[in-house]
């Protein structure tokens, strides 16, 4: 820290209200890509909405490729507009609006009709999703010690993912329903009398993460300190913004390699990352044609090891540092990577370990569906501390004045190639035919971030290098 003081790992100023209002901005909004993105409405997208899931699964990627496309442009530039203006807070509302509105409309994307409609709001809904997050994260620094950011990042990572559980949850045993028998999974009616044969009980995720996300956000707008505004207009923001952004883009290459480096690497392996949680769910549902039920008890399974790994990782982080924290949870996403890409439903390991295809009944059946489950557990141990850390790695690696732009860079990061993943998901699954090659485009992302960051110095400098 360059111009605060620190207090029993707080800056000065900041309470503890407001340390724990800036981590509920990670419950509010988890269960979008808990719930919507990853384990209902997504799978639902692809296996329910249309009569054709392998079509369904590469236009599903396509919406996928064009947020990313446009979290990568504009991210950074709001990033230092934000720096420019001082304020975060306006901007997370701001953004908040079009992301409620857009997931109130995923109610009407019912089986048959139009794919577009659902596809442009899960789209809108995606991108201020991220830049919310730009400005969220870009609040960290001038709210926590650099000693703890690290614990305090991924705690409010493994908070996020108790919402997110706790939604899913809620969806599972109250409101979705088996389309054979119309009760839920505890053999009750649906909630509101949801008809699970037209898909309402994925459809009405996207209000419930709405209204959760409205809520739940409050905190932080009450309780978390926000910097004061500066008093520059939207456009002279703008184009301040734009000269402190081409600024930081030719520091970074001048004088701070070992930053770029480690923003280059994170952005490989992070676009892994997010193609393996936003295709990973809809690939299951296309492969063993799992309903709601069964994608959501999958997702509590990787969301009740999600949130004990990013305790544990955490207290690793303070005592091992960000880097090998992010370096062991990228090993783990590997390995799910490639047993999921090796099983097929009668063998895995790439047919070196013969699985029964009998089905002994009930959830997850079959063999290889319990292999797929073992597999998931390993997307569960690393998918939070690879993202809390990598965040709290960029945060002890610049100065509090300057994490508008940084952290805009780092989003920039985050989804600059993004599109190109799940765009080589796309390509690979079209011309394949099988979503099976489509998922092994996945492993090239991350091993080779991974192989990037294990030779980048940790932590990046806040100067020269």
């Amino acid at each position: 820290m360059t111009t605060e003081t620190i207090d029993n790992g707080l800056v000065s100023g900041v309470t503890r209200k407001g340390i724990l209002g800036w981590m509920f901005f990670d419950w509010a909004a988890q269960p979008f890509f808990t719930v919507v993105t990853t384990f209902i409405f997504g799978p639902y997208f692809v296996a329910r909405l249309t009569s054709d899931p392998v079509s369904a699964q590469t236009h599903w990627s396509n919406a996928a490729t064009i947020a990313a496309f446009v979290i990568a442009i504009f991210s950074p530039i709001l990033g230092s507009v934000a720096d420019a203006t001082g304020r975060k807070k306006s901007w997370i509302g701001f953004f908040a609006a079009i992301k409620i509105v857009s997931l109130l409309m995923l109610w009407f994307a019912a089986p048959g009709s139009p794919i577009v409609y659902p596809m442009i709001f899960w789209i809108l809904a995606s991108i201020s999703a991220e830049f919310s997050i730009v400005f969220n994260d870009s609040m960290m620094p001038r709210l926590v010690a650099p000693k703890d950011v690290g614990r305090i990042s991924n705690l409010a990572w493994g908070l996020g993912y108790l919402g997110g559980m706790i939604v899913l949850f809620a969806v599972i045993l109250l409101l979705a329903g088996n389309p054979a028998t119309g009760k839920t999974l505890i053999g009750m009616t649906p909630l509101f009398g949801l008809d699970p044969n037209t898909g309402e009980d994925a459809r009405i995720t996207g209000p419930i993460a709405a209204i959760w996300y409205l809520i739940f956000i409050l905190p932080m707008f009450l309780f978390t300190p926000d910097v004061k505004g500066t008093g520059v207009g939207l456009g002279k923001a703008v184009t301040d913004g734009l000269s402190e952004l081409k600024e930081a883009l030719g520091e970074l290459a001048r004088t701070r390699r070992t930053l770029l480096k480690f923003l280059i690497g994170r952005m490989i392996y992070q676009d892994g990352v997010n193609a393996l949680i936003v295709l990973g769910g809809t690939f299951a549902a296309g492969l063993f044609g799992w309903a709601t039920i069964e994608i959501g008890i999958y997702g509590i399974i990787l969301n009740v090891v999600a949130i004990a790994s990013n305790m544990i990782a955490g207290a690793l982080d303070g005592k091992l540092g960000s880097k090998k924290v992010v370096v062991m949870s990228l090993v783990s996403l590997l390995l799910a990577a490639i047993g999921i890409i090796s099983t097929t439903k009668d063998s895995t390991l790439f047919g070196l370990v013969a699985l029964s295809t009998a089905d002994s009944g009930g959830l997850f059946g079959t063999a290889a569906e319990k292999a797929f489950i073992l597999y998931g557990l390993f997307i569960g141990i690393a998918f939070g501390p690879v993202q809390a850390s990598s965040r709290s790695y960029m945060s002890r690696s610049i100065k509090p004045e300057e994490a508008g732009r940084y952290f805009g860079i780092y989003a920039l990061s985050g989804r600059a190639t993004s599109f190109m993943a799940t765009g080589a998901f796309s390509i690979a699954t079209a011309l394949s035919g099988s979503s099976y090659w489509g998922m092994a485009t996945i492993v090239v992302f991350l091993a080779v971030g991974l192989a990037i960051l294990v030779s980048t110095p940790y932590p990046a400098s806040q100067h020269t290098d």
